[in-house]
């Protein structure tokens, strides 16, 4: 088990480094990608062009600039070619947001799921299957930020049951925070639920079939038991494995649309307010910030796939 962990957080740190040569590189092949135009104006004049690069290094061999980059990234320092602001500092101001968006839809988007999908393959056929099912189907099919929108603009503008957007610090007031975050947890893990949910009611009804289920039954056990212990613990692997990439994803700042919509001022939008302008610096570590999470998650995934199915470590130990 430890060899296939020190293995799966190996391949974590060499995607990382793939991730941030890839990332850099990028901008040395885009139209427009000279970031000294960019910074002198709408009518830059050629000396102001040529003092930008000499004064931020971009005329150094392009190993040099991404070494330059990588070791402000580490030591804190690098700033925005275009705001001047601290690129660390506001991925640090944002970061407690999106956290919390992430971490509160994740569990929602688990919970429920697991709950409709044990539910719905429990009362398979039956009407209620068939809602859930509906319910999934509209889950997958309805864009976050159409849902979001919506959510907001009756929910929030029109009846004033929840905030119409924004942000509340929890320190500032704990209540305000919850009821500032239910409106996007609610937008952002309906999609996930649905989906989750039929995943698993697939995975318990073909389990359910197995030869191992059968003799559980064979040798008295409860249908309780033989869910718990069986069927269940199966049938989650696929769930754990898809939950904890989406929280990776998340958690990195995927949840563009949705900060955006409920105005939430996360990582994930000042990602996209980056790319707009094409700032490699925060363009480069907010990529790292994402690719952090989902690479984490991914190998936290694995090893407990690996645990939960000890197949995976055997093929792992004969792997060369």
């Amino acid at each position: 088990m430890l060899r296939f962990a020190v293995r799966r957080l190996i391949s974590a740190v060499l995607v990382l480094f793939a991730v941030s040569v890839l990332t850099f590189l990028i901008f040395n092949v885009i139209p427009a990608g000279d970031p000294a135009v960019r910074m002198a104006g709408k009518v830059p004049t050629k000396p102001q062009v040529e003092a930008i690069r000499e004064e931020w290094g971009f005329d150094d061999p392009i190993y040099v600039q991404y070494g330059t980059m990588m070791k402000k990234l580490f030591t804190g320092d690098t700033v925005s070619y275009f705001t001047q602001l601290n690129v660390v500092d506001e991925i640090i101001k944002g970061a407690p947001r999106t956290f919390a968006l992430a971490i509160g839809a994740a569990v929602l988007s688990l919970l429920f799921g697991v709950i409709l999908g044990v539910y719905g393959a429990r009362h398979a056929g039956q009407w209620s299957d068939r809602a859930i099912t509906l319910l999934a189907v509209l889950g997958l099919s309805l864009p976050v930020f159409w849902l979001g929108a919506l959510m907001n603009h009756y929910l929030g503008f029109e009846l004033g049951i929840f905030p119409n957007g924004g942000y509340v610090e929890f320190g500032e007031s704990p209540t305000g925070w919850f009821w500032h975050l239910m409106l996007p947890w609610i937008a952002l893990s309906f999609l996930f639920v649905g989906f989750y949910s039929r995943v698993l009611r697939s995975d318990i009804l073909e389990t359910e079939n197995e030869d191992f289920v059968r003799t559980a039954r064979a040798k008295g056990l409860t249908e309780k038991q033989v869910m718990n212990r069986h069927v269940l613990r199966n049938s989650l692997v696929p769930i754990i494995t898809l939950w904890g990439l989406d929280f990776g994803f998340i958690l990195g700042g995927g949840a563009i649309l949705t900060e955006a919509v409920f105005n939430l001022q996360g990582v994930g939008q000042y990602a996209a307010e980056s790319i707009e302008q094409l700032d490699q610096p925060v363009i480069m570590a907010v990529t790292l910030f994402g690719a952090f999470f989902i690479v984490l998650l991914n190998a936290v995934v694995d090893i407990v796939y690996a645990a939960l199915d000890p197949r995976i470590r055997l093929e792992d130990a004969r792997a060369p």
